[in-house]
């Protein structure tokens, strides 16, 4: 097993050098692009290293390549759904060719994930003024 300092250099270094198909992705998720929905790159989960991650639906997403091992993603897989995680897989062909597709399915998985904490809404109670604080 990896130690966790030597996963999060790993991470580190990954998104530095993205691929094509992860720079294009990420490009509709940052900045809470899709749904509202905030999004991770490189992030450390368990003994893994997902794509992107939203922590508040516990989803993960993998984009693939030619070269994956389905039997070690499986297991992967199936190791973090046993911990609650959801992940989605796309190869880089779907994301290179068909993105409003991959929103879809994304924008789908991530309506039907529950929250895995209350949302913080913004205060609508005024500050008080210095002269109610007796300032």
């Amino acid at each position: 097993m990896t130690d966790r300092a030597t996963l999060l250099a790993r991470a580190r270094e990954m998104r530095r050098n993205p691929t094509e198909p992860e720079k294009r992705l990420w490009r509709h998720l940052s900045g809470s692009q899709l749904g509202g929905h905030k999004f991770r790159r490189q992030a450390v989960i368990d003994y893994y290293i997902a794509d992107f991650f939203c922590p508040l639906k516990k989803l993960i997403v993998e984009v693939d390549g030619d070269t994956h091992d389905i039997e070690a993603d499986f297991k992967r897989d199936d190791r973090l759904r046993s911990k609650g995680y959801r992940t989605v897989r796309f190869g880089n062909g779907d994301v290179i060719g068909n993105m409003e597709g991959v929103l879809t399915v994304l924008m789908d998985a991530l309506e039907e994930a529950p929250d895995r904490w209350v949302k913080r809404q913004a205060s609508t109670t005024p500050n008080p003024s210095s002269k109610e604080e007796g300032l």
